[in-house]
């Protein structure tokens, strides 16, 4: 005992804060990062406003990305419908903050308020979905998940007394000024609580448990571990975290089409995002995130002339890495850490 108590002395203030970094999933690179994204209002380059957008629309594919991958790399099930879990929240937060007589309802609370109610009427739903895939197996889960999101996009499309549909909702935005710096910050400060919270779950038991079910289904069952329990809790979590961003989608853009946040090609570019990141490691995707939006953004804006040519990149990007990197990301860093740490060491 007094030999551990002098290893932690010995190691002081700096490998104290190592530790702590690495129990909430971050390495010190990952922290520095993360840091430099704070900054990035007040680097030279980055300060303009379209850069900054595009900043605040990485983090928001990033934390995307963690909550899928929470789902698909852990207990192996693909959520097909997980941008329509997202619209869910995000029309949900609309409609409670909407102040317009045109539609029925218009209670017109707090946005801020507005995205909490979208986060536990998503998570009602994925509990729902878990219910309704917790006896079904892989494709057929994944298939199940899809069919439930093109559900909810018609009743988004056709509820127009509710939603205008097609038409479109305007919803109340956070703030009145046009900055994009303090949404930059929410969605930043979001980013992190969802990955720590999910990073600590799949460390306990509970994460041991969701592992054992996407690696060998049977072999788990047959351990003592119970399918229905643990699926609907994965589906519920990841659907609550689905909905809170959608919500801050909603008040952050000001415009709501179920095309344009329920689209099966948006759960696509989610999941393209986690794959090539490394499936089953949480921060694989946020890496992968932000270069992706800056490359995206950068080819959409110099090749107006071919929509959708993002689609493109990531089905290629997505076939190489499965083919070459299976692993993604996540598996290329721990094959360089594993082979350049020994030789440093030396």
């Amino acid at each position: 005992m007094s030999n551990h108590h002098d290893r932690q002395a010995a190691q002081g203030p700096a490998g104290a804060l190592v530790q702590g970094l690495r129990r909430i999933g971050f390495s010190p690179l990952g922290a520095a990062l993360f840091a430099l994204l704070l900054l990035v209002p007040i680097l030279p380059f980055f300060s303009n406003e379209y850069i900054i957008r595009w900043t605040i629309i990485g983090a928001f594919l990033a934390a995307q990305a963690v909550a899928f991958d929470f789902t698909a790399g852990f207990i192996n099930v693909v959520p097909f419908g997980f941008a329509a879990i997202v619209g869910v929240g995000a029309y949900t937060s609309a409609i409670f903050s909407n102040t317009s007589l045109n539609l029925v309802f218009h209670p017109a609370i707090s946005p801020w308020a507005g995205i909490w109610i979208g986060a536990l009427v998503s998570g009602a739903v994925g509990f729902g979905l878990g219910v309704l895939t917790l006896r079904l197996r892989g494709i057929f889960a994944a298939v199940m998940s899809w069919f439930v999101g093109i559900a909810l996009m018609g009743l988004a499309r056709n509820m127009t007394w509710l939603t205008r549909g097609p038409s479109g909702m305007a919803p109340t935005t956070f703030f009145e000024e046009t900055s994009n710096v303090p949404y930059l910050y929410i969605i930043l400060a979001m980013l992190l609580v969802i990955y720590v919270t999910l990073n600590l779950i799949t460390r306990s038991h509970i994460g041991l448990a969701f592992r054992a079910m996407g690696q060998n289904y049977d072999a788990a069952c047959a351990s003592g571990i119970n399918p229905t329990r643990y699926r609907v809790m994965n589906f519920t979590v990841s659907s609550m975290y689905a909905g809170w961003l959608g919500g801050f989608y909603a008040h952050y853009v000001g415009s709501l089409t179920p095309t344009s946040i329920m689209d099966t090609s948006k759960t696509i570019e989610v999941l393209a995002i986690a794959y090539i990141g490394g499936r089953g490691s949480l921060w694989g995707g946020i890496v992968v995130a932000f270069p992706m939006v800056f490359l995206m953004e950068s080819i959409r804006s110099h090749w107006t002339e071919l929509p959708g040519i993002q689609f493109i990149i990531y089905g290629v990007l997505l076939i190489l890495t499965m083919i070459y990197y299976p692993l993604g990301i996540a598996g290329i860093y721990g094959w360089v850490k594993k082979r350049l740490v020994p030789a440093v060491a030396k």
